[in-house]
């Protein structure tokens, strides 16, 4: 993986989204699969860093 690869992300409500570059301010991110999730193809994965922004 190349270090000067992006995560974009448009999930406002997380607290790593950057509004105004619609990018995800962690280095790196924890993608999981969904828990229980037999059929749920494309969507089977969900990023595991999200943490819900109070403010």
């Amino acid at each position: 993986m190349e270090k000067n690869q992006k995560i974009n992300c448009t999930v406002s409500s997380c607290k790593y989204n950057n509004v105004n570059t619609k990018g995800c301010m962690l280095e790196q991110i924890h993608v999981t699969p969904i828990p229980d999730c037999n059929t749920c193809e494309p969507d089977e994965s969900m990023c595991s860093s999200y943490e819900f922004d109070r403010e």
